[in-house]
């Protein structure tokens, strides 16, 4: 395996027999059956050419119709080759590690006779998606696109709605095996220098055989691998990613991604929605506001169910405390249970959807959900109103549309409910103090979480509630961008 290595870092042999022998040797030829090793003469010069591609991802029409046949039918001795060729010549290579990247990326490497260098010719074609609507952040109005697996393709989205020459794509190689080439994206004219050579020493300072796709390069990259919350945004909507670099962002593509990222990130990334803009001023605001009493809902309904029943049944009304005491009455169980055991049961009917085969999984979510609470209301095992109060605890954790963000808010439920189940409303006090403690201090690349809100930045104050979009004056304070102001005030 040292030799293979060394060998790679060698120039090829003008002997083109001896250099298709090295490369038989690299790609294991005849045992690998998907690598084609085409040998012919190239006409009026009187050489002897082979080409090496791979098969399964390359044009093998384009190769045979613009780079060997023309080789073949040429009659001109003084011709250059990319003269000869139509085909797109990429490079020309002398370093043998050089030309089977080039290969492995589904290009095709002309050898020739007495050359000590490769002339690689664009020929990829990887098998993948065409353009589809979005799966996880769908929208009643706005565009239907979404990211697929082809990273050209996710570039092509991007350069269709920025058309802009400070539109940069830089690539880097980050995975020594599988040699997964990552974009950098960033507008130029605004992106904090600071910020953009932070991102650039994290990824450079990756040393891993293969990351092959965004989410697990994620982990190497975020400030803090076990916090709660997330700090890298993933959106797999064009328009959000690029909303986002136009106000100064980075976003990083990948093959094999249907998503990319944005960095850094804030709390109100993950809690905002495309549709919030798309809306008008009013709609936008009032989905916020009930997107906001789910958050709430979600996150401590269970808990005070549990605080008022055990410590404090002073604040509940008479008729009411009656009613509820009747309904527990036959319930062997103290509450912290019976919460504890819808709410595994909500989360494991939820699972059980997504994993099953589409045609069932709704149908496994709303009549199991149905059955399940009917069956352990009627064996005395949890009362009507726990299920009442799970099921709208399940409900509104839908409406956060992030699926990290939902994350985060589902397992915080599960901590206040041991909170409330201690101390009441006096654990669920002190949790929440700590948290948002705890909240204040992430930052995510040099960004604190809570941004702009606190510490407080100039911006366009788009937090809880957006403003009219035509006063919406500012780019984001805390990136520092190059141009803080996006547009003029209009009178």
């Amino acid at each position: 395996m040292e030799e293979i290595t060394a060998l790679k870092k060698k120039t090829i042999d003008s002997n083109l027999e001896d250099t298709i022998e090295i490369f038989k040797q690299f790609y294991s030829v005849p045992l690998n059956k998907d690598i084609i090793i085409r040998n012919f003469s190239i006409g009026g010069l009187d050489k002897k050419a082979t080409v090496i591609y791979i098969n399964s991802i390359t044009d093998s029409e384009k190769i045979e119709e613009h780079i060997i046949r023309p080789l073949l039918m040429n009659s001109v001795s003084e011709k250059k080759l990319e003269n000869i060729s139509p085909a797109q010549l990429i490079n020309t290579y002398e370093i043998y590690e050089d030309i089977l990247q080039d290969i492995n990326n589904g290009n095709t490497a002309l050898f020739i006779d007495g050359e000590p260098k490769a002339y690689v010719f664009s020929s990829t074609k990887f098998q993948g998606r065409s353009v589809e609507k979005p799966l996880n952040e769908v929208v009643v109005k706005g565009p239907k696109e979404a990211f697929n697996e082809n990273v050209i393709d996710n570039i092509s989205l991007l350069r269709k709605k920025i058309r802009s020459e400070n539109l940069i794509f830089e690539s880097y190689t980050i995975s020594k095996s599988s040699k997964n080439v990552l974009y950098i994206v960033y507008m130029k004219d605004l992106v904090n220098e600071e910020l953009l050579k932070n991102v650039k020493s994290k990824i450079t300072s990756i040393d891993v055989n293969a990351i092959q796709n965004l989410s697990l390069l994620e982990e190497y990259i975020e400030d803090k691998n076990t916090s709660i919350f997330p700090t890298i945004l993933s959106t797999e909507r064009p328009d959000r990613a690029t909303s986002y670099l136009e106000d100064g962002y980075i976003a990083l593509l990948m093959d094999n991604s249907p998503d990319a990222l944005i960095l850094p990130a804030t709390f109100w990334s993950f809690f905002h929605n495309s549709e919030d803009h798309y809306l008008r001023f009013l709609f936008g605001n009032f989905i916020r506001l009930l997107r906001f009493m789910a958050l709430m809902i979600t996150l401590f309904i269970s808990a005070i169910y549990i605080s008022v029943t055990n410590y404090h049944v002073e604040m509940i009304p008479t008729d009411l405390l009656l009613a509820m005491s009747a309904s527990r009455e036959v319930v062997p169980f103290p509450s912290i249970i019976e919460i504890l055991l819808m709410e595994i049961a909500f989360e494991l009917i939820r699972e059980g959807g997504l994993r099953v085969p589409n045609p069932i999984g709704p149908t496994i979510g709303i009549v199991g959900a149905l059955i399940l609470g009917q069956a352990a209301v009627e064996a005395n095992i949890v009362s009507p109103l726990v299920v009442i109060i799970v099921a709208l605890s399940g409900l509104c954790s839908f409406a956060i549309g992030d699926i990290k963000l939902n994350f985060s808010v589902r397992l915080a439920r599960f901590i206040f409910i041991f909170a409330a189940a201690f101390f009441g409303f006096y654990g669920m006090t002190a949790l929440f103090t700590i948290g948002l403690f705890y909240i204040v201090s992430l930052y995510s690349f040099g960004v604190p979480y809570l941004a702009p809100m606190t510490p407080k930045y100039i911006s366009s104050k788009d937090t809880f509630f957006r403003k009219i979009l035509k006063n919406e004056q500012y780019r984001p304070g805390y990136l520092k961008p190059k141009d803080i102001v996006k547009k003029k005030e209009i009178q």
